[in-house]
């Protein structure tokens, strides 16, 4: 029980942001639950503008806030987002900076920044083989 209460303080900057662009989405008609210690907010207005406007995400991550474009799309994507969330857990605030940097240097070498970023493999490899991470 007290890992996990350290786990989500150590995450909770990040969890923070995810709540405060997550208001915006249901104040507009998004809907918001919980799922595997998550909170997933997605759908209304906003969601609806995000598909119109071809977003080149279907959803994102911040901390224990899961932000997608709808339903649907949140259930598709929860096993590698579900990774994001735990390694919010292991890097807690060094994670934006961490991801950023990793994403830099994929650049750097000639390489895509987000396929080859080290976070987004660990999760796509995570969500494949059916491990939280």
């Amino acid at each position: 029980m007290w890992l996990k209460i350290l786990l989500r303080a150590w995450a909770a900057p990040y969890s923070a942001l995810g709540l405060l662009l997550g208001a915006p989405v249901i104040a507009l008609g998004g809907h918001w639950r919980t799922r595997q210690g998550a909170l997933e907010i997605g759908g209304g207005r906003l969601g609806l503008l995000a598909r119109r406007r071809r977003f080149h995400f279907a959803a994102i991550t911040f901390g224990h806030v899961i932000l997608g474009l709808d339903a649907a799309t949140l259930e598709a994507v929860r096993a590698h987002e579900q990774v994001h969330v735990r390694q919010y857990e292991r890097w807690g605030p060094l994670f934006g900076p961490a991801y950023l940097l990793s994403s830099v240097v994929q650049l750097a070498r000639g390489r895509r920044p987000y396929w080859d970023n080290h976070f987004e493999r660990e999760a796509y490899a995570k969500a494949a083989s059916g491990t939280r991470g």
